[in-house]
């Protein structure tokens, strides 16, 4: 039978372990929040780029066919 000793220690280890748990719980709760924040960082500067890309292919389009028409005219 466990002596009275034995059962404190046993708490305390059990104690102990909770506590590294709760701490290390504590630790990726707030690493996930940092990652979402910065996945969502990135989907709206991909988002952005996205954008500037097509506008760009806009410009180019429009440009290639003045200079089609230019051509034709001349």
């Amino acid at each position: 039978m466990e002596t009275l000793e034995q059962t404190a220690a046993d708490l305390d280890r059990l104690e102990n372990r909770l506590q590294e748990i709760l701490d290390r719980l504590e630790q990726l709760e707030e690493e996930n929040r940092s990652l979402h924040a910065r996945q969502e960082s990135l989907v709206a500067e991909r988002a952005n780029l996205v954008q500037r890309n097509e506008e760009a292919r806009s410009r180019v389009e429009a440009m290639i066919e003045r200079l089609k028409s230019m051509e034709n005219a001349g």
